[in-house]
């Protein structure tokens, strides 16, 4: 049974957090505590992009963005997987640095130094020198950087099984069993 954090950051790119919590309540059987921090700025677009609160409504234990009493505020919690998605550029370069200025960079920084798993989904486009060199960190420090960049041969119908190509990849990274799309599979 993992453990999991989820950060989400004030990007644009909503749908990837809905789709994330919608496959991960379908996974509750291989997880015991999703912890979940959203920015003020994810508050914002989830409104905004979905048209809709709904993400008070997921079953998970939410937790204020400067609650650095959150058991995964510590490695001792032993939390295993951290997920920001979608993340901002601003809070990839935070999290590069080590900058721990609130829960979700704090909840990073740890899963880092617990040499843990640590899965950003960076959604801006196009990329500058200085985003490269932070997910270039990120990597180095042993994170993944796993762009919010959807596939297509599977022949989503909709929005929601379009963003799902991208969760899908994450959750396989995150290390959940998980029926997917597989290239060269029936």
């Amino acid at each position: 049974m993992k453990k999991i954090v989820v950060g989400i950051g004030g990007s644009s790119g909503s749908i990837y957090a809905k789709v994330l919590f919608d496959k991960l309540l379908a996974l509750q059987d291989q997880w015991s505590a999703v912890g979940v921090v959203m920015s003020d700025n994810a508050k914002f677009n989830w409104e905004l992009e979905l048209e809709n609160k709904t993400y008070v409504d997921y079953p998970f234990e939410f937790y204020n963005k400067m609650d650095f009493m959150a058991p995964f505020a510590s490695g001792s919690a032993k939390y295993e997987t951290m997920v920001i998605c979608p993340c901002s550029m601003g809070l990839l370069a935070r999290v590069a640095q080590g900058i721990s200025n609130d829960l979700i960079t704090r909840a990073a920084d740890v899963i880092l130094k617990e040499r843990r798993q640590l899965i950003l989904v960076p959604r801006d486009t196009p990329y500058s020198l200085i985003h490269i060199n932070n997910m270039k960190t990120i990597t180095e420090a042993g994170g993944i950087i796993c762009p919010a960049t959807p596939s297509f041969y599977s022949k989503p119908k909709d929005f929601e099984e379009l963003a799902a190509t991208v969760v899908e990849r994450v959750l396989d990274l995150a290390g959940f069993d998980l029926s997917a799309y597989r290239w060269g599979e029936s």
